[in-house]
């Protein structure tokens, strides 16, 4: 049985992915294909796998945990599952640790390796990643109605120079997940694309195709909806730019700074990703050696940055 960790990431269509996989169930049994989804994962079955165990008692949860994961996962091979998805944005860490730390996903690499030895491994990883600056203004976008703080200039300064990228978080899980392919997915190319997503993750086909944006979870919310937020809980909402449409927090200068390490990812990733990932683009195709000839390839401003080396917590 094919193991498929999707891992997110955070605002890159995962819940939207999620609700396609729970709609479609009878078709995805008809391939043998199996999802476990968070209102699995998060009510039992991944508590505590991910995180650093502090406690003896803690280890001792971890040793239950994986133990009945591992019932789990052959409760799916006996009933004949042939690929197992299991989609949850929170195995690489949060959306709020990634805004205090302010860069992404600081500690997936220990996350993912703690996985990593829970599953007994895995076949595959699948990732997708997303424009930076759309990233990080969504992220706080979404956070601000659950009790995100606006962010001021200095931390908006951090987020647009630091040096972590995709690629860094891309590093990390191929260090945590030896043996398994790690395969990428731009929320560009595949963003309401739920079927083609799943061919990616997968290598089948003939899953139903649906209508562009049928599935569209957990919107941010946009500027006018949070600038009555701020109000309503006593910020002053003209901290906020006036008008409708998209909250955008970064300046011209930070913009085209996160564009360009976002440039440089995808360069990078196109080129072969040092044989650590597999880019998917277009049609699903996970060819590299394809995807490095075309056109309009161009690299950021650090594109000759080293591989880094597994995340540590802090």
């Amino acid at each position: 049985m094919d193991v498929i960790l999707h891992v997110g990431a955070h605002r890159t269509g995962t819940s939207s992915l999620q609700a396609y996989l729970r709609e479609h169930d009878v078709a995805l049994t008809a391939q043998a294909v199996g999802f476990w989804g968070p209102r699995r994962t998060r009510v039992g079955l991944l508590d505590g796998l991910a995180d650093r165990p502090q406690t003896p008692a803690d280890l001792a949860a971890v040793v239950r945990g994986t133990g009945r994961l591992r019932m789990n996962l052959d409760l799916s091979r006996r009933r004949g599952v042939q690929a197992l998805i299991i989609s949850d944005e929170n195995m690489l860490g949060s959306v709020r640790r990634s805004i205090a730390a302010t860069r992404p996903y600081p500690d997936a690499g220990e996350r993912m390796a703690r996985l990593h030895a829970a599953f007994g491994g895995v076949t595959r990883v699948v990732l997708q990643v997303r424009a930076l600056d759309l990233w990080w203004a969504s992220a706080l976008a979404y956070l601000l109605p659950r009790g995100g703080l606006l962010p001021d200039p200095a931390q908006l300064d951090r987020i647009a120079q630091a040096t972590r990228g995709w690629r860094d978080v891309i590093t990390d899980i191929a260090c945590a997940c030896p043996g398994a392919q790690i395969v990428v997915l731009p929320f560009e190319r595949f963003a309401g694309q739920p079927a083609a997503q799943l061919a990616a993750m997968t290598g089948r086909r003939g899953f139903p195709k649906v209508p562009a944006n049928r599935f569209w979870e957990n919107r941010s919310a946009d500027l006018p909806t949070l600038r009555a937020l701020l109000a309503e809980r006593g910020d002053d909402p003209t901290r906020l730019p006036s008008g409708p449409g998209r909250w955008m927090p970064f300046d011209a200068r930070q913009t085209e700074t996160l564009r360009e390490a976002y440039a440089d990812d995808l360069f990078w990733l196109r080129a072969g990703a040092g044989g650590l990932a597999q880019l998917t683009e277009e049609d699903g195709s996970r060819d590299a050696a394809k995807t490095a000839q075309r056109p309009d390839n161009k690299r950021g401003r650090r594109h000759d940055r080293p591989a880094r080396i597994l995340a540590q917590d802090g």
